[in-house]
């Protein structure tokens, strides 16, 4: 019996294990995920400072001519005490002086030599950045599980933080099988194939960020396949494409299991791709794709990604949706829980009205996709959707409801 796909999606979140992790310089951590909490080890800013160019003053001399005759600079160490009827100069990111009640901008006050004369109103602290206004010392800034961005590696920066324990990159090893598909780099008979899943699985988990191994096409023997997965076991996931449906030399799911492999699950209701399964071997996930590429890069995007995004020690693993509106009339055929690929504008979201298992050309067009209920038949346009992005990430920290109804 097939599973549904929420039941796939959960079976692969139970049965993905996060990877080790590593300690990494923080400009080389761009991207990873953290394995622990980042803790501030001291207020920031580090002591209170001017936001502006401009005068540090009292508030009792609003609207009175005080004399200015010292300056400071960011990166002074001043230790002089601001006086009433005086004012000192001071620029942006400059230590706030004893005695200080508040900067007025230099655009706000009339100077004349040394004589500054002052607004009418003083507000108390005005353009003042006090220490700790932006993080606490023993404050969390950056929390396990988040994905390290380059705002991150500027909020580590600031705390004078050199290194960084984050997961370290996912393996993934990939090869296809069938003896009728041969490499793209190699001269074909015309009864063969190129294998076009293989390099697109390669160069998408290298998008994901993860490390990757070729291994190329196994062929349809359960001598060659049984080789090309013992190769593969130091992976942390081994994708196949192929192999795994009803044919008389389909050996891929023996050949596993003749290796040890647990299969939690071999079909999938979904429209295209039923023919996925997922099974472990120790702590090595193991994803058998279709063969077609269309229905391939589905169930990889559904799946697959879902494993990466699980086992990379992301707090956000689930899929997340944009909700948007159909662009056009939409008619499908009903009775499956169907992947539509498509484009999203950024107002409205258009499935391809051409798209069967076997395709190459919609996959690099599309942008987005979508998963309707058995019921569906038609979308009219305007109607309210529910769309998994693929060109760009959106993950949730809950279990979102991504099928359209």
């Amino acid at each position: 019996m097939p599973v549904s796909i929420t039941e796939a999606l959960d079976i692969i979140y139970t049965n993905s294990s996060v990877v080790s992790s590593e300690i990494l310089p923080v400009e080389m951590a761009l991207g990873r995920v953290m394995s622990e909490d980042s803790i501030a080890t001291f207020d920031l800013p580090r002591f209170n400072n001017s936001a502006m160019d401009g005068y540090a003053v009292k508030c009792s001399d609003a609207n009175n001519t005080v004399e200015c005759t010292d300056v400071i600079y960011a990166g002074d160490d001043p230790k002089m005490t601001l006086q009433a009827t005086k004012a000192i100069k001071i620029m942006t990111g400059a230590p706030i002086p004893e005695g200080c009640e508040a900067v007025i901008p230099i655009e706000n006050v009339t100077v004349n030599d040394t004589q500054i004369t002052l607004p009418e109103e003083i507000k108390k602290d005005g353009h003042i950045r006090h220490a700790g206004e932006d993080i606490k010392s023993g404050a969390v800034y950056l929390h396990k599980g988040e994905k390290v961005t380059a705002y991150s590696i500027a909020l580590l920066a600031s705390q004078g933080v050199t290194h960084l324990r984050v997961s370290r990159k996912i393996k993934v090893a990939v090869f296809g099988t069938g003896d009728e598909l041969r490499p793209h780099f190699e001269k074909i008979a015309p009864h063969q194939l190129y294998n076009s899943n293989t390099p697109m699985f390669l160069a998408r988990a290298k998008e994901l960020g993860c490390e990757v191994h070729y291994i190329g096409s196994s062929g349809d023997t359960m001598e060659s396949l049984e080789s090309a997965i013992r190769s593969s076991l130091d992976a942390d996931i081994i994708i196949t494409s192929g192999g795994i449906s009803m044919g008389d030399r389909d050996f891929t799911k023996e050949a596993f299991a003749n290796l040890g492999m647990t299969l939690h699950f071999d079909k999938v209701d979904i429209k295209p791709g039923k023919p996925t399964a997922f099974g472990t071997i120790g702590e090595t996930v193991v994803i058998n794709l279709p063969g077609n590429p269309l229905a391939s890069m589905v169930n990889y995007e559904m799946f697959v990604r879902a494993a990466i995004r699980k086992m990379s020690g992301m707090n956000a693993y689930y899929h997340d949706t944009i909700s948007t509106k159909i662009k056009e009339d939409f008619t499908l055929r009903a009775g499956k829980h169907t992947v539509r690929l498509g484009t999203y504008d950024g107002k409205t979201f258009m499935p391809f009205t051409k798209q069967l298992p076997g395709m190459i050309s919609p996959l690099e067009q599309a942008n987005a996709m979508l998963v309707t209920l058995p019921d569906v038949s038609i979308l009219e346009k305007g109607t309210s959707v529910k769309i998994l992005p693929i060109s760009w990430e959106l993950a949730s920290y809950e279990k979102e409801d991504f099928f359209t109804r």
